[in-house]
């Protein structure tokens, strides 16, 4: 899957919760969404929309470095990605519902994040069919 095919993909299924998700697709939209959010705290940078707050220590105020732009940007992508590491977790055939793992502090991220760069099971498995389209030991035989 292409960085383009992945983004259209995550947004055509923004709430999409059954089916599997290759790494391409995942991995391409975590850098879609690095690369918007890094944009829009540019763009409020530019803009001057970003918020500001006052440092304790000195009592003056200073940029948090995001804003407006940034806020709704990350609003706008939360459930895309959501539901995408929703179907990345079924195509290891792991429920969605480990998502919550990540709450194990250092394991449970250390975990999400073996099973989000592991290959996914060949063939269908719990979740539905291979979102690459078959068995791939097959390929390079």
């Amino acid at each position: 899957m292409t960085f383009s095919e992945s983004i259209r993909t995550c947004f055509s299924k923004f709430v999409t919760w059954q089916g599997r998700a290759a790494r391409s697709e995942y991995w391409y939209f975590v850098l879609f969404c690095v690369l918007s959010q890094i944009a829009a705290a540019v763009i409020d940078g530019v803009l001057g929309t970003g918020f500001k707050m006052t440092n304790p220590m000195t009592g003056m105020e200073q940029s948090a470095g995001y804003g407006w732009v940034y806020v709704l940007t990350t609003l706008a992508l939360f459930l895309p990605s959501l539901a995408v590491l929703v179907r990345r977790l079924h195509d290891t055939d792991h429920s969605g519902w480990w998502y919550w793992f990540v709450l194990v502090p250092l394991i449970g991220v250390i975990m999400i994040i073996v099973w989000l760069c592991s290959r996914g099971t060949s063939g269908n498995n719990n979740f539905g069919s291979d979102p690459l389209g078959g068995d791939l030991g097959t390929t390079f035989n």
